[in-house]
């Protein structure tokens, strides 16, 4: 059973979402509530295994809470729901350790789908998000976020890897990868997990990000 906590500012919106996530029978909500505040008391006192966090709410934001949640309770994962006008939030989101980005229209199917992902330890980044995404891990190559690796773990990569690795840097999907490489999808999860072991990585995330940062290997 995979336990939810959902925070959004909309009273409907948290309605509508538990009254979904309610009815699957591995989900069960733990709470829903209104701003970050809360969201902190709640994880205190029920301790759900994912998020759903709006990234705008009052008293406390998406991004704030986020950074605090991971911190003290590194192995919740969060998932942003977002609109596609959030774009100066993604960047923070993704620093401090959210897991997903979903846009808020994205189907029920699509969430359960996304839940389910994040709890097995994967980003999930919904794919009308994915190329904004890499536009700011374009940016953030630039700035001051930088994500160090062993150059020992980087000689150990495989040509395969690399192009696996330069896939995972243009946003592209598990299915996308596959697909572009001729493998099946569980070998490119396999591929993907090998590759964050051996680069002592946390997740998909840190692994684009640390791709744009990296000069071309083949």
């Amino acid at each position: 059973m995979i336990k939810v906590l959902i925070a959004d500012d909309q009273e409907l919106i948290r309605q509508s979402l538990e009254i979904v996530l309610s009815s699957k029978e591995n989900l069960e909500v733990t709470d829903s509530v209104a701003n970050g505040q809360e969201v902190i008391r709640s994880v205190r006192d029920k301790m759900p295994d994912i998020i759903l966090m709006d990234i705008r709410m009052p008293k406390m934001d998406g991004v704030q809470c986020t950074k605090i949640i991971k911190e003290n309770y590194p192995e919740i994962r969060i998932i942003i729901l977002t609109t596609f006008d959030d774009d100066e939030f993604v960047y923070d989101a993704l620093k401090y350790g959210a897991s997903g980005y979903l846009l808020k229209g994205v189907s029920m199917d699509g969430l359960v789908d996304a839940i389910e992902t994040v709890y097995s330890g994967r980003a999930m980044i919904n794919p009308d998000v994915a190329a904004k995404v890499v536009r700011l891990f374009s940016q953030m190559a630039k700035g001051d976020y930088t994500i160090h690796v062993d150059e020992k773990a980087i000689a150990d990569l495989t040509k395969t890897e690399w192009k696996i690795i330069r896939e995972v840097e243009k946003g592209s999907s598990n299915k996308e990868i596959a697909e572009n490489l001729y493998l099946s999808e569980g070998t490119v999860r396999n591929y993907l997990s090998t590759i964050l072991n051996k680069l002592q990585l946390r997740d998909r995330t840190q692994l684009a990000i640390w791709a744009v940062q990296s000069p071309s290997k083949s």
